[in-house]
């Protein structure tokens, strides 16, 4: 179940410290270090980590690459990690913690080699390619120089199998996570050119943790996608079975169209559409924007064969239904493209089910060098170590449930972004109440009531009840442009709307598809869902809210226009359970996410809303899907797993450049 502790009900209720004017952005503090990794912890406390390097921020005597942002007073603490987190992957446990998985070899300054080969002697940093680090989130009356509020970091306890950097990361059914691939050392892109080899610096394989007994598994498609599969984008389907995507292939179902790149560096936004009671709760997944630079211009560990600047971003989106409940083909399908291209955007699903994109670049990818093949000289670099050029700041929204054609507009929500560092290391020059919902929810049972005042809306209490949202959201674990986990499942609900103008909604509880926990890692108890009652409406019943601050209860969202120069005070929606009304909201209830190398929606803090699996967590995860052919495989894509990848040709990319070696 979900601990109380991490359980928060968001209704339109407003944070002072939040206000923030409708198309604009105001000032959130200082981090102190860059967020290249971000997670809400709980309703009061965001968490940020960074690479290793010169942080003026210190901590125990050394530069600090970890910092604890409180949403009420804006400021932030440095914390203590260990090891170097660089470019780590993370998920949340069943329980409510934190974990983060991998990163980079221990480094100096600039940097260089670590002084002590696994540890530096001025930054203090530990290797951190197998370490596993594990974070239960504080709140402001807990004593937070207590251990149990730290980063518990020490590989002699506890550590992964392999080192595993740009690894990806997904929980399973029972809450158990498997951790895919990665690099063993450090690069561009993950590959050698020419590709004879596409082991070396790869760790091509899938381990669990908890740990288990055993091995970790090659898993073949790792291996096909080679050069071009960091971060792979990885998300547990209904079935059990697991999603994958790298390079442009999808596993055992059709390529990318275009040989669009999505995944890091490329780094197009993607993510789960919301799962609702109207689709049934199948899995769509959504691929916007990234770069389709052809195979040879990408180059190798080192740097990109081309000067990634000038190539411009693409605008492209694409949406797969892995496993559609009609039984009809799987494919991907042409969405609305991008309002401009986009490298290194990053989707967050608001609490109305709508998809926010923000950051990004017009052209080139993420990552850094000091060359390229045809600049030699850091000097000559025109935007120092960065690979991008033309900043887009300008978010955009995405309505899942418009027609082709309108799904993009430019509504803007309140969000915290922090984090951008495309160096090797730092270079400074280049307010209403709220009614806790259930501490615990569960498969099926009994459905739960939540009470909103008429101060909480205005206009026609029937119209606010019929347009509200009742959803569980989980924001997941985010790094690079990524939301590892998130995920948005609306709950079935009716309504009551009393003489008073307070409105009670029936809310069932979680749909036999998605896992709440039991905060174990176990197998969940399935309940028989209770019917709800019917809704009861009442023509008399009225809002007393400001109808400025509620857009007038016009029973539709303002556009960009009609916001105008209003200022909207918005709320962090700090755990499992937002409450999102469409239209006639008294504020306007978002998540607070992070963007740039991170961004984080709310956090669930339990096993996870993964779907749920006919079995239990284990290697047959990676069976291929059935999609009409029982002959597929993982490497039955229908290009080429040779070509692409496997780059023998002579004078292809730029020549071989031996073993791997750490970006820079």
């Amino acid at each position: 179940m979900i601990p109380p502790s991490l359980l928060a009900l968001c209704l339109a209720i407003s944070t002072p410290a939040l206000a923030v004017k409708v198309g604009g952005f105001e000032d959130g503090g200082n981090t102190l270090v860059s967020a290249m990794m971000m997670f809400l912890g709980n309703d009061e406390k965001v968490y940020i980590m960074d690479k290793a390097e010169g942080n003026s921020a210190q901590v125990a005597g050394h530069p600090a690459w970890a910092s604890v942002w409180d949403i009420a007073t804006r400021k932030a603490e440095v914390m203590d990690v260990p090891s170097n987190v660089f470019c780590a992957s993370g998920m949340h446990l069943p329980n409510g913690s934190y974990t983060a998985f991998g990163g980079n070899s221990a480094v100096g300054r600039g940097g260089g080699d670590a002084s002590n080969g696994d540890w530096d002697a001025e930054y203090q940093d530990f290797d951190g390619s197998k370490s596993i680090r594990i974070l239960n989130p504080c709140k402001s009356t807990d004593n937070f120089a207590d251990p149990s509020c730290q980063w518990f970091d020490d590989a002699t306890k506890i550590s992964m199998k392999r080192k595993r950097w740009y690894s990806a990361a997904e929980a399973m059914a029972d809450g158990t996570i498997v951790l895919i691939g990665g690099f063993t050392g450090g690069g561009y892109i993950l590959r050698n050119t020419p590709n004879k080899n596409p082991d070396d610096g790869a760790e091509n394989t899938y381990e669990f943790f908890p740990p288990r007994d055993e091995d970790p598994k090659r898993l073949q498609f790792i291996y096909d996608t080679s050069g071009l599969n960091s971060y792979a984008h990885a998300f547990l389907m209904p079935s059990g079975n697991m999603f994958l995507q790298a390079n442009y292939s999808s596993s055992a179902l059709p390529d990318m169209p275009g040989q669009v790149i999505r995944v890091y560096p490329a780094s197009g936004a993607t993510a789960m559409l919301p799962l609702t009671p109207e689709n049934k709760y199948t899995p769509t997944i959504l691929f916007c924007g990234g770069t389709d630079m052809k195979d040879d211009q990408w180059g190798n560990f080192s740097y990109p064969a081309i000067d990634t600047w000038n190539y411009p971003a693409s605008k492209d989106c694409q949406r797969i239904t892995p496993e559609p409940s009609d039984g009809s083909e799987v494919k991907y399908t042409q969405d609305d493209d991008l309002l401009e291209g986009r490298s290194m955007g990053q989707f967050i699903i608001l609490p109305d089910g709508k998809l926010l994109v923000v950051n990004g670049a017009l052209n080139g990818t993420a990552g850094y060098a000091k060359t390229t093949s045809t600049i030699l000289k850091e000097e000559d670099m025109p935007y120092g170590q960065s690979l991008a050029n033309g900043p887009v700041g300008r978010p955009a929204i995405y309505d899942p449930k418009a027609p082709a054609g309108k799904r993009w507009s430019n509504e803007d929500a309140s969000v915290l972004i922090a984090g951008s560092n495309p160096n090797v290391d730092v270079v400074l020059q280049t307010k209403y109440p709220t009614e806790a919902s259930p501490p615990l929810l569960s498969y099926g049972g009994e459905p739960f009531d939540i009470t909103i005042p008429s101060s909480s809306y205005s206009g026609s209490a029937n119209d606010a009840a019929a347009n509200t949202i009742i959803a569980v959201l989980r924001g997941g674990f985010t790094t690079h442009a990524m939301n590892m986990g998130q995920r948005f499942v609306q709950l079935n609900n009716t309504y009551t709307v009393k003489s008073d103008g307070s409105i009670v909604y029936h809310v069932s509880q979680m749909p036999p598809q998605v896992l709440v926990g039991s905060g174990k890692v176990e197998a969940q108890t399935k309940l028989a869902v209770s019917p709800l009652p019917d809704s009861v409406k009442l023509d008399s019943a009225k809002g007393s809210a400001d109808p400025n601050a509620t857009n007038g209860g016009t029973g539709s969202s303002p556009t960009a226009e009609e916001s105008g120069g209003s200022s909207r005070t918005g709320t962090i929606v700090g755990a499992a359970v937002g409450v999102r009304r469409r239209a006639s909201a008294a504020q306007a209830s978002y998540p607070m996410s992070a963007s740039g190398t991170g961004a984080m929606a709310p956090g669930v803090g339990a096993a996870g809303m993964a779907a749920r699996s006919g079995r239990e967590s284990d290697s047959s995860a990676f069976l291929p899907f059935k999609s009409g052919n029982e002959s597929h495989t993982w490497n039955s894509s229908t290009a080429s797993l040779t070509t692409p990848y496997k780059d023998d040709a002579p004078g292809a990319g730029n020549g071989g450049y031996g073993p791997p070696h750490r970006a820079y």
